[in-house]
């Protein structure tokens, strides 16, 4: 043993020493024997252990041990106010510590006050004049103890007060999303409402804000816990059943009546599902393909949305070979704008494989616009004008397809009435070179897109999506499936009928987080920022 205490390096020791209490060293100590061989190195040992346990050196605390938390909660950079918040049992001390005002009396709650931000350890230093505010737990955001100060957006500024933050034993930074995590984990929001922020926060259209905001305000909450208590109503019926069956204490009808119950909830999430997902197609993005022969103005159309030259528009047919994509607002919706490779026949290798992912990219498309050279569309034949669409078209065109005759101005004004009434789609003629009547296809495809999606004032209140992602669609078919399994078991079975309720209540209760779902939790809260 005295061998392997000798080769223990200076590292090792100061390991040992940050790691064995003193209480430890002492009944160690008190049960060797000094005449044993090794005593002389356990005595170096111990003596290097004592000086690094002395009342003077204490233990860094780890981040589970530092719960006050603090992040800069604006966009970071040159700007007129910057908010930096700090959250947590100590924040409290953090104002007494760096917040000094005029009148130097205790944060009265909820009050903006004047005050200079000053070094922890040297308060003759002073960071930045600004305001400063107190949210008394449980009556702020996190449900803990809250201060925001609110200082000039300059980068020194922000990084000096950051720095003084750090030097203080009981704070640390927050992780992504954790503020808002906290609001969760301290019951102030629901994991619906917290996807909320997050999507108001990402807002980009009138249709996205309108959404987040009726998650956010705990709309969606409300109605998933509606389903939630449906479902649990009926389990009662079942488990009161299962502790006194039908008889004196119980009325007959009940396993009926909680039948009857179970099919007005299926009912109702079978509606929420077949919504075309309305919801996340809002949030993420119409995904619009423009297709068309060559040389029609697809590529022209993507500048007019854009209103800037992204595309490269030439009179050769075939000058796009590949899908172009951009993020446009049109009609207060968020549309993925997909520009096309001109569909015809070719021997062209690189335009084949252009041609074919343009098919593929119209056929997985939200919403298809095919763009069409009025000229060459409208013809004569023995029985009267009649539309001409390329063979290589056709197979993409649907019931669905709305259609733009662009190049009007090569055409008269009769031409682009028969056009229009020919086309059995809903058209526009208009020219994208002289801009003749680009403003009303601009305005009509809007509409269209808003009523397609029930984004008009009256629908949009009465018919606000309740699924807007992925997991919610997942969890209400799971419900689906265990409330059918729950009406096709017969009463002779009611213990395991009980259970198809209890798992679709669960099922629906992971929408919302009211039952423990921590695999959930980091995947909702990991794309917030950091001061959120």
């Amino acid at each position: 043993m005295g061998a392997s205490l000798g080769s223990i390096d200076a590292g090792s020791w100061e390991f040992v020493g940050s790691h064995v209490r003193r209480d430890m060293l002492c009944s160690f100590h008190r049960a060797i024997q000094p005449t044993q061989p090794w005593f002389s190195v356990y005595r170096r040992f111990s003596s290097t252990l004592s000086a690094r346990l002395t009342p003077q050196s204490e233990l860094v605390a780890s981040d589970a041990q530092r719960r006050t938390i603090y992040a800069l909660s604006t966009p970071p950079g040159k700007g007129g106010v910057a908010v930096i918040r700090i959250s947590g049992p100590n924040a409290l001390d953090v104002w007494k510590t760096m917040v000094k005002t005029p009148k130097k009396r205790e944060p009265r709650p909820w009050k903006m006050e004047r005050c200079r931000v000053v070094q922890p350890y040297n308060h003759s230093e002073h960071l930045d004049d600004g305001l400063a505010v107190y949210f008394r737990g449980p009556k702020s955001f996190t449900t803990e103890d809250v201060v925001e100060l609110h200082l000039h957006s300059g980068r020194a500024i922000i990084s000096s007060v950051l720095s003084a933050l750090s030097r203080l034993p009981f704070c640390r930074p927050a992780e992504a999303g954790e503020f808002t995590r906290r609001a969760f984990l301290g019951g102030r929001l629901d994991l619906t409402q917290v996807e909320g922020i997050k999507d108001l926060i990402n807002a980009e259209t009138e249709s996205q804000r309108r959404m987040a905001i009726f998650a956010a305000e705990g709309a969606v909450r409300s109605q998933f816990d509606e389903l939630r208590s449906g479902i649990i109503a009926c389990l009662a019926n079942v488990e009161a059943l299962i502790d006194f069956g039908e008889g004196e204490d119980i009325e007959e009808g009940v396993y009926d009546e909680a039948q009857r119950r179970a099919r007005t909830v299926l009912s109702t999430i079978q509606g929420h599902l077949a919504d075309n997902r309305r919801g996340e197609i809002i949030r993420s993005g119409v995904r619009l393909a423009i297709f068309g022969p060559p040389n029609a103005g697809k590529s022209s159309l993507l500048n007019f949305l854009a209103q800037r030259e992204a595309a490269i528009v030439t009179s050769v047919p075939g000058t796009t070979r590949d899908i172009l994509e951009l993020s446009l607002d049109i009609g207060g919706l968020p549309v993925i704008v997909a520009d096309t490779a001109g569909v015809r026949a070719t021997d062209d290798l690189v335009e084949s494989i252009g041609i074919e992912r343009a098919r593929k990219i119209v056929q997985a498309a939200d919403v298809s616009l095919c763009v069409l050279s009025l000229p060459d569309t409208l013809i004569e034949s023995p029985t009267g004008p009649r539309l001409y669409i390329p063979p290589a078209l056709e197979s993409l065109i649907t019931p669905d397809t709305m259609l733009l005759f662009n190049k009007s101005d090569l055409a008269s004004a009769a031409a682009c009435k028969q056009v229009l009434s020919l086309s059995g789609h809903k058209a526009w003629a208009t020219s994208l070179v002289t801009g003749d009547k680009t403003p009303e296809f601009l305005s009509g495809f809007g509409e269209e897109l808003q009523n397609l999606f029930k984004l008009n004032d009256v629908e949009f209140s009465n018919q606000t999506p309740l699924i807007t992602r992925g997991r919610h669609r997942t969890h209400l078919e799971t419900a689906a499936r265990f409330l059918q399994a729950f009406l096709e078991t017969p009463p002779s079975d009611i213990v395991m009928a009980a259970e198809e309720l209890r798992y679709a209540a669960q099922a629906v209760g992971k929408v919302s987080g009211l039952i423990d779902i921590e695999d959930v939790l980091d995947a909702v809260f990991k794309d917030f920022c950091i001061g959120k």
